[in-house]
């Protein structure tokens, strides 16, 4: 740990001491304490594009064109000037270096939409070692959709989904895979999962969860399909036995919801009555020898047998608590995404189709952890398990374990792996109405969103903190963050209002102060300001939206700010 703050000073000792085993990039990552965007240049003369996202490695910008039919790549290029005269250093960057040609180049544009099909700019996945993206296209939802056999009923419908695999080297369209008649959340790629070279593809409206292979020609190869069935040759099982074949279909039509994995699910949900059997059968055999002790007159036994009994109707009561709420059981469905925890298995939410109307507490939601090899669920937990809460708490990097190879992405922090999100989020938890009711609301992040974060180092809460004028939030909704930084995957409309800056990539509400980064080494020294929009110096009641690319290892920031009916106004924040 470097003990004084001077930039040549710490290369000094860089060159003279060697980092602990394991800890070259945290050592290296501290001169960003040093290299920061304090320079704005305001109002560019940029491409009218909604701008999506730095790629994980920094070799591009990806945009998308106001028309949502097209895909524009830059390339980032740090800036290049020069003065006559004298007094360079007191010079002004001229209004040529102002525009946004002069930090980025153009690579090309790609046509993906068609007149009726529109490309979602708030999904993109890259896969970095090919240089990959992956884009959507879909057409407009259908809300009153004619019931069809295996699809549930009250979801939307969208006539045709298709994802683009694109090289982003030159633009090629390497492969493209389309859904049709189905139901994809796309929104901050909720309904897709990108692990290493696999991806998982939610479909809400036929409750199917499809695996596909990226290729290393560029190919989507499918893998595999999980719904109705787990294994590939579990429909020519079926269809060879007649008998099991007729009770399978009788319960899929009955239920339209009905799958191989509710059914899995519900068995574990039905333990219960299980063990009341098994208990029942085990106090039958033991009353004997205890009636015997009980006629010599052995008052131990008695207590036993009181509490035996008691063990009993707690069985009892579960075994009618299944059967009660069984319908309830049936309505479970797979909620808004799937996640990967490893290649082998998936994280799986559970919900009901109107849990968002009826109430949480009779009608409450589930995880499971799905084998894909050997199609067991290894593990079932409710919203409200403390058991699970721990694993979130302790292990969290274990629950988005992504795709991203980089080693930026690597330092992303959270409460398992920094004191200082550990200390935001326990405060969270003290001021939290109830214990419980906190455990539902972090649980409810999961299943982690994919690619949802940027790893730039000025999100490092080991060097940075924010303006904590910036969380002055109501009280009753603190419990919605997992960490200062972070919301994970909560619903932007409910959650952008509360902060104005993150690593989460959300559309924020505006300021029209400047956000201040705080060094963590000296508490009362802010490093840099990010001022969103036109530096007019007046107050602005008109409501505003502002988000924020940042690159993952440049002092170079994005800010976009959006108000309504007038132009968008985009800032740039570098290090000059």
């Amino acid at each position: 740990m470097f003990r004084i703050t001077n930039v040549a000073a710490r290369v000094f000792k860089r060159q003279i001491h060697a980092p602990r085993p394991g800890a070259s990039i945290n050592f290296v990552r501290q001169f960003y304490e040093n290299l920061v965007p304090g320079s704005t240049i305001c109002d560019i003369d940029c491409p009218d594009h909604s701008f999506r996202k730095f790629t994980d490695d920094g070799q591009y910008l990806v945009s998308v064109s106001r028309n949502m039919q097209d895909i524009i790549v830059f390339r980032p290029k740090w800036l290049s000037y020069s003065f006559k005269g004298e007094n360079c250093d007191h010079q002004t960057l001229t209004q040529k270096a102002k525009k946004f040609d002069s930090f980025f180049t153009h690579l090309y544009s790609i046509s993906l939409g068609s007149s009726n099909e529109f490309i979602c700019k708030e999904f993109f996945l890259y896969l970095e070692n090919h240089q990959f993206g992956l884009f959507a296209t879909s057409t407009t939802q259908t809300h009153e959709v004619p019931p069809i056999e295996g699809a549930i009923h009250g979801l939307p419908s969208i006539d045709k989904i298709t994802f683009h695999l694109v090289r982003l080297n030159d633009g090629v369209v390497m492969d493209e895979k389309s859904f049709c008649n189905d139901y994809v959340n796309l929104v901050h790629n909720m309904g897709v999962f990108l692990y290493e070279n696999l991806l998982c593809i939610l479909s809400l409206r036929h409750q199917t969860i499809h695996i596909l292979q990226v290729r290393d020609s560029g190919n989507l190869f499918d893998v595999r399909r999980i719904g109705p069935f787990c294994l590939e040759d579990d429909e020519l099982f079926l269809n060879s036995n007649s008998q099991v074949h007729c009770l399978f279909f009788y319960f899929f039509k009955i239920n339209s919801m009905f799958s191989a994995l509710k059914s899995k699910s519900i068995c574990i949900l039905s333990v219960g009555d299980d063990y009341a059997e098994r208990t029942a059968n085990e106090v039958d055999q033991e009353r004997k020898p205890w009636n015997w002790c009980h006629g010599i007159g052995g008052s131990d036994t008695t207590i036993k047998m009181l509490n035996l009994n008691i063990v009993l109707q707690r069985v009892q009561h579960l075994k009618k608590k299944f059967y009660y709420l069984f319908q309830d059981y049936l309505d479970l469905i797979m909620l808004k995404q799937v996640q990967f925890l490893d290649r082998q298995h998936l994280l799986l939410k559970f919900g009901s189709t109107d849990g968002g109307v009826r109430n949480s507490d009779h009608h409450p939601a589930f995880f499971a952890v799905y084998n894909m090899e050997t199609t067991e669920i290894v593990a079932f937990y409710q919203n409200s398990s403390e058991e699970l809460y721990s694993l979130f708490e302790r292990f969290y990097d274990y629950f988005h374990a992504d795709s991203r190879e980089s080693v930026h992405a690597n330092f992303i922090s959270s409460h398992s792996n920094n004191i200082h999100a550990l200390e935001q989020l326990q405060s969270m938890k003290s001021k939290a109405s109830g214990f419980s009711q906190y455990v539902k609301k972090m649980l409810g992040t999961l299943p982690y969103t994919c690619q949802s974060q940027s790893p730039s180092p000025y999100f490092d809460l080991s060097l940075f903190r924010y303006d904590e004028k910036m969380f002055e939030f109501a009280d009753e909704l603190i419990f919605l963050a997992t960490s200062l930084h972070d919301f994970l995957n909560l619903d932007p409309q409910h959650t952008g209002n509360l902060f104005l800056i993150s690593s989460t990539d959300r559309h924020r509400h505006s300021t029209d102060h400047p956000i201040k980064f705080i060094s963590r080494r000296q508490p009362n020294v802010p490093k840099f300001k990010i001022k969103t929009g036109l530096d007019t110096g007046g107050a602005d009641n008109r409501v505003k939206r502002s988000s924020f690319l940042f690159h993952p290892y440049w002092p170079l920031v994005l800010s976009i700010q959006q108000t309504y009916m007038q132009p968008t106004v985009v800032n740039i924040h570098l290090r000059l």
